[in-house]
């Protein structure tokens, strides 16, 4: 039997979930969501990126810094790739808030988008 010992945060309570991955069950949780999040996180991590892009002007130089976020979760296994992924993009002005800068981010189906509006 391989039992895992997750937190769950998925609401304040912070119950101590014992998850039987062979079995798929989960003890511990006070609330459907805990059992939800307890297998989903002992079976396949995911999680969303928060970085940031270099934002160039049309002669290549830099003039700012543009927060990027994945618009669904990804395999927490990728994240290093991603953020070397993200480290390499530049974009330039006009950009808004939800812009797409990274399109299906390593085959994921996931993209990057812009987090705020810079004009």
């Amino acid at each position: 039997m391989s039992l895992q010992h997750i937190t769950c945060i998925t609401c304040p309570r912070g119950c101590s979930l014992e998850v039987d991955v062979e079995a798929q069950t989960v003890t511990g949780n006070s609330c459907p969501r805990g059992a939800v999040y307890g297998l989903a996180e002992a079976t396949n991590p995911v999680r969303t990126v928060t970085s940031t892009v270099r934002v160039v002007d049309a002669d290549g130089e830099f003039v700012d810094m543009e927060p990027v976020r994945t618009a669904k979760p990804i395999p927490k296994g990728l994240m290093f790739a991603a953020m070397k992924e993200i480290d390499a993009v530049r974009a330039n002005k006009p950009i808004r808030r939800g812009d797409v800068l990274i399109p299906n981010l390593l085959n994921t189906g996931v993209d990057v988008i812009a987090a705020r509006d810079l004009l």
